[in-house]
């Protein structure tokens, strides 16, 4: 695997796919502030060189054995989102092959503020879930942990989420397991009565 070019990479029985390593955030918790050993995580470098086309994207998907896999995940160092017409691209050409793996986003939520437009509808007939990250229980406590650099990308966030359930089966919101116990259960409450998703707590990965 040539180094810092890994686009995708097995974890917990799922394929990943590192499309980008830009983020409109930087969060506390992130991935990039704890790694100790050059950027690598999972044994693999995830740092991109370079972003890999959307060709590069759609080989080095097609190179693996699909069904081995519970769900393929759009993901990365970055935030997906800013990919999002070179992801959907390739999950059309995948459709287009005949391979209909279950898949997955995880994002930030602020995809429609990044590219300037409502992507929700993009999402219908391709994803089967979407997984955001709540994070935290006010916009004051959410810029201070993520360091959005827009804002308004708390209630953007949660706006998105609401949307794109109607165009995706699943929508799953996430909080890190670093916040106090009392701003998690008031996450729940904002994830499953607010929003109506899924709730998960994420363990904190140190590397």
């Amino acid at each position: 695997m040539e180094k810092g070019f890994t686009i995708t990479y097995e974890y917990g029985g799922n394929l990943y796919v590192n499309t980008t390593n830009r983020c409109d955030y930087n969060c506390e918790f992130c991935l990039r502030h704890n790694q100790s050993s050059g950027g690598s995580i999972y044994t693999h470098n995830l740092w991109l060189k370079r972003e890999p086309t959307r060709e590069e994207i759609l080989e080095s998907i097609e190179s693996r054995d699909l069904s081995q896999y519970g769900q393929l995940v759009f993901c990365g160092f970055g935030e997906p989102s800013y990919r999002i017409d070179d992801i959907c691209w390739v999950i059309d050409q995948l459709h287009a092959h005949g391979k209909r793996p279950f898949i997955r986003m995880d994002t930030n939520g602020t995809g429609c503020l990044i590219n300037g437009r409502d992507i929700c509808p993009d999402y219908e007939g391709r994803f089967d879930k979407v997984s955001i990250s709540l994070n935290d229980d006010t916009a004051e406590k959410y810029n201070a942990l993520c360091h959005p650099q827009v804002e308004g990308a708390y209630e953007a966030m949660k706006a998105f989420a609401k949307e794109v359930h109607k165009y995706v089966p699943e929508v799953m919101m996430t909080v890190v397991d670093t916040i106090p116990q009392e701003e998690i259960e008031a996450c729940r409450h904002i994830c499953e009565d607010e929003i109506g998703a899924t709730y998960r707590v994420r363990e904190y990965i140190k590397d």
